[in-house]
């Protein structure tokens, strides 16, 4: 499925002929395999710049641990780690820029500073209104699933497709277009190591939504408890997942290490293309 990623400042991004990957910029002192590398803004426009260089698209731009059991921070906070890298980021040109907030708040004044894309590991069902602030903004919406904080169906297709279902509903009912939004099946959210493997085994089921999906397996706790390895020693196994994830439907890659992930998702990517070929 080619599809055209409708972003906000009037750009869009391709997606599904090759893959797309995205950066991971954690702007924070605690998160759990990068915390405190890219905590100041010289260190942190290095680290963009390399990810680049390296084949990123989109550099996602994060100012609040998202890991279990880490504190949330205030919002102020939250958004003097942010705001001053994406603007300096939206100053280098081409970059396209997401910011990884469940805060509407922190969302609008992302955009205003030159972000194109919300991303939100609370699928718009914490704070709803950034459903429309993306209506209002045209930005790109990645809306993820979380098992966090609710009870969940023991069947982890269902429980995403019962979570999903709802946030879609928030997005449209607030006149979110489509072509704005982007599924992430929350891998580590709230899943234990068997309930992940399970949602990458039936990974593909999820093409019945019609949406493009973004895969965010990176170097997270159940690659660990699969493969060994600390946090930074996941790369690898990483860049496993996400070819395998690749050929079951995926679009866009959240990944901390671009340059093995962009050779290995250019594997993929030539099996897909034969794959089409022979159609």
């Amino acid at each position: 499925m080619h599809r055209e990623w409708q972003l906000a400042h009037g750009r869009t991004l391709t997606l599904g002929p090759r893959s797309v990957i995205m950066g991971v910029l954690n702007v924070t002192p605690d998160s759990f395999s990068d915390g405190g590398v890219h905590y100041s803004l010289d260190q942190a426009l290095k680290g963009a710049r390399k990810m680049i260089e390296e084949g990123a698209s989109i550099i996602d731009v994060g100012g609040e641990s998202t890991r279990p059991g880490a504190e949330r921070v205030e919002p102020s906070v939250e958004q003097s780690r942010v705001l001053p890298v994406i603007a300096a980021l939206a100053k280098q040109g081409d970059i396209i820029i997401s910011v990884d907030t469940y805060r509407e708040e922190t969302a609008r004044l992302a955009i205003e500073a030159g972000a194109h894309i919300v991303n939100d590991v609370w699928g718009v069902q914490r704070e709803p209104a950034i459903a429309d602030l993306a209506a209002n903004t045209g930005a790109g919406l990645v809306i993820m699933h979380t098992g966090r904080e609710r009870e969940r169906d023991p069947d982890v297709i269902v429980d995403q497709f019962a979570f999903l279902n709802r946030s879609l509903e928030i997005a449209r009912l607030a006149g979110v277009s489509d072509n704005q939004i982007v599924l992430d099946p929350g891998f580590g959210f709230a899943k234990d190591t068997d309930e992940n493997i399970a949602l990458m085994d039936r990974f593909s089921e999820l093409s019945a939504f019609g949406y493009p999906f973004l895969a965010g397996t990176s170097r997270k706790r159940f690659l660990g408890a699969v493969s060994g390895g600390e946090a930074e020693e996941r790369d690898v196994v990483t860049a496993a997942t996400s070819a395998m994830l690749r050929l079951a439907g995926a679009d866009v890659f959240r990944v901390h290490d671009v340059s093995m992930s962009r050779r290995t998702l250019a594997l993929a990517d030539a099996m897909l293309s034969a794959r089409g070929n022979r159609q």
